[in-house]
């Protein structure tokens, strides 16, 4: 069984049982998060669409962690100009390990 959740202003489809990366959520480490955006639910060949969310739709979670991912770097250059500009930021995320799904 999997699930299509909307988190974060981004989608993730999700299993039982998988660990997932998700933006960053104000929760401690091991504590019960619940999603009620359920966009789709699939079960072998039986998938329910919603419109645009599933009715009864729930996702169950725990909190595994908090950090923050690799430094993504930008860089601004200008080609004989001797112009070169460099920044970057880590963006935060809370890694949750998904227990349930009910739809």
């Amino acid at each position: 069984m999997y699930a299509v959740i909307k988190t974060g202003g981004k989608q993730y489809r999700v299993t039982e049982g998988e660990t997932v990366k998700i933006e960053k959520l104000e929760a401690e480490e091991g504590s019960k998060v619940e999603f009620d955006n359920v966009l789709m639910i699939g079960d072998g060949d039986t998938v329910k669409i919603g419109t645009p969310e599933v009715s009864g739709g729930k996702v169950t979670a725990t909190v595994k962690s908090q950090g923050r991912h690799k430094k993504i770097e930008i860089i601004k250059f200008k080609r004989r100009k001797h112009f070169d500009k460099r920044t970057g930021h880590r963006q935060y995320y809370t890694e949750i390990e998904i227990t349930g799904i009910k739809g």
